[in-house]
């Protein structure tokens, strides 16, 4: 078993925090994790790569090959386009609608929702509504973390203990927010993964 995943968007947008969950919930099952994170201008905006591997078996390399990854997670539309060569012809993307408008020539939306629409396999949801209706405004990372989760290696059991773990210290009602999160995220993309079989 491989899972290759490439977790992109901008600096504040809980990337991070996805691959701590992601990364606490393979090693809880014993599997082998290598990770590499890119913080683009090491500030709130800049562009943020994140290579997480995971395997029943030792992982030789920290970065995912071209063509390679198998899932792109990403918070940021554009910041999913940008990835598409590295996702396997089989591979998901994963990707919040809500465009993070950081840059002079920021191209039109419907340009980058058309490209993500024309792969076969993506899910393309509105993250931030989402977490501010659950009231979690904060919490539209733990949302796509949700919509990604049926095509990781993890029961939702196993992802939601992850989640309690990396918030813990942050209390109950914290933890008990990104799981609803979590899950809101969840029930959008098995819908859509039911409504297309």
């Amino acid at each position: 078993m491989k899972t290759d995943i490439i977790l992109a968007g901008v600096g504040g947008q809980g990337i991070l925090s996805i691959a701590a969950i992601v990364g606490v919930a393979a090693i809880d099952k014993g599997l082998s994790l290598k990770q590499a994170e890119t913080h683009g201008m090491s500030q709130r905006g800049g562009a943020v790569v994140s290579h997480l591997r995971i395997a029943d078996y030792p992982i030789a390399s920290d970065l995912i090959p071209l063509a390679g990854a198998d899932i792109i997670l990403s918070v940021e539309p554009m910041e999913a386009l940008r990835y598409l060569p590295f996702l396997t012809k089989d591979g998901w993307v994963v990707s919040n609608s809500t465009i993070y408008d950081n840059i002079p020539d920021y191209p039109d939306f419907t340009l980058i929702e058309n490209e993500i629409r024309k792969l076969p396999h993506a899910v393309l949801l509105d993250a931030e509504t989402i977490a501010k209706e659950l009231g979690n405004p904060r919490g539209s990372n733990m949302v796509m973390l949700g919509a990604t989760s049926p095509f990781l290696p993890f029961t939702s059991e196993e992802i939601e203990k992850a989640i309690g773990s990396v918030f813990l210290r942050k209390g109950d009602d914290v933890v008990r927010l990104n799981i609803k999160a979590y899950q809101a995220g969840r029930a959008v993309s098995d819908q859509l993964v039911a409504a297309s079989v």
